[in-house]
């Protein structure tokens, strides 16, 4: 954020225009504040001050309107200085916790569905949860089955509870009980290891035994990108709120309406999303405003985002939404489903 110091009456007035706006998607005029927030000042005290905020930036004037609407700067120094703490009503949680009650019957996968549902309902934003990333995921046990067709099973139990199963064409035929010896020497050497550790001291772990007569510890080798890896962990999310969020002003036509529709069709955006939320510390909220998003596609939206835990593993919960948004009570909303969602699936691994 650029290096701006106001006065109390631009902070007062800033505010006031964020959350007018926010409320109305109205642009804001001197005598709408002067009316609506006891500030004690006139509206033309007020209309100098809304052009000092105008030269630094922080809000512009539509052609259309005499009033002011915040940029992206506004919202910004609004979010990082000016808005109340994030608290969330007692109403909102009793609703929250009532339908994700309904968990005690679904699976994991299905409960992050829910989740993203329950969201995307409260906001009327773009609810997206993401898969945990499982690398930071310590191994537990590895187990190798032998399938007809000269298939693999690998199947890997994660400290956590989470397991990992993947399908491999072994072009070499092997009975059972020899993949058991493989099998042994495999967990011998890598459980207890993250499957980030493991891709990358693999080769030296077993430079000894790249020739063992079954092939596997080679086979292992050669496929080291496919086993360990989060590729498929990547590819599973959840988005809600399609609908509530295309009733927004700012959604209204049907280029802003298309923009929606890309957006949520583009896996690269929920990626990048994730990546740059994965390596943010515990329970800190992270919030992207406008054209702070790298990608183009996201112009236009803000992102609160922050990570839940399963075990070791990390996924993303957030909102995007227009960037005409009630910053407070999202926040709110996403830190509080990010801690229950942590809570129920940590009970889940202690039953």
């Amino acid at each position: 954020m650029k290096d701006i110091e106001l006065t109390e009456r631009e902070k007062l007035v800033l505010k006031c225009i964020v959350q007018n706006f926010v409320l109305t998607a109205n642009p804001v005029g001197s005598r709408v504040i002067s009316k609506k927030y006891q500030l004690g000042l006139s509206s033309a005290s007020i209309r100098n001050v809304m052009s000092d905020l105008e030269d630094l930036g922080l809000i512009y004037h539509p052609h259309t309107s005499a009033g002011r609407i915040p940029t992206d700067l506004g919202y910004r120094l609004y979010v990082d200085l000016l808005m109340e703490e994030p608290k969330l009503l007692p109403q909102i949680k009793r609703k929250i916790e009532k339908e994700i009650s309904l968990e005690k019957t679904k699976n994991e996968e299905e409960l992050l569905e829910l989740a993203s549902q329950i969201l995307g309902k409260i906001t009327h934003k773009l609810a997206l949860v993401t898969y945990p990333q499982i690398m930071k995921a310590v191994l537990e046990k590895i187990n190798l089955v032998v399938l007809p067709h000269n298939m693999l099973l690998v199947v890997m139990s994660l400290r956590g509870g989470i397991i990992k199963t993947i399908d491999l064409e072994f072009q070499i035929k092997v009975s059972q009980d020899k993949i058991y010896d493989v099998q042994n020497l495999l967990n011998e050497r890598i459980a207890g290891l993250s499957l980030e550790e493991i891709r990358n001291t693999f080769v030296d772990r077993f430079a000894d035994l790249k020739d063992e007569k079954t092939g596997v510890v080679r086979f292992f080798i050669e496929s080291l990108d496919k086993i360990f890896s989060e590729t498929r962990e990547l590819e599973k999310f959840h988005i809600s709120g399609i609908k509530n969020i295309l009733q927004e002003p700012e959604f209204l036509d049907s280029e802003h309406m298309q923009a929606v529709i890309e957006l949520i069709e583009d896996k690269e955006i929920i990626l990048h999303i994730f990546n740059r939320t994965r390596d943010i510390t515990d329970n800190k909220i992270l919030v992207s405003i406008g054209k702070e998003n790298d990608y183009d596609k996201l112009s236009e939206f803000s992102v609160v985002t922050t990570k839940y835990k399963f075990g070791d593993a990390d996924g993303v919960i957030g909102m995007i939404g227009p960037i005409r948004m009630d910053y407070s009570k999202v926040i709110a909303i996403v830190a509080y489903m990010s801690n229950l969602l942590t809570d129920i699936l940590r009970n889940r691994i202690k039953s």
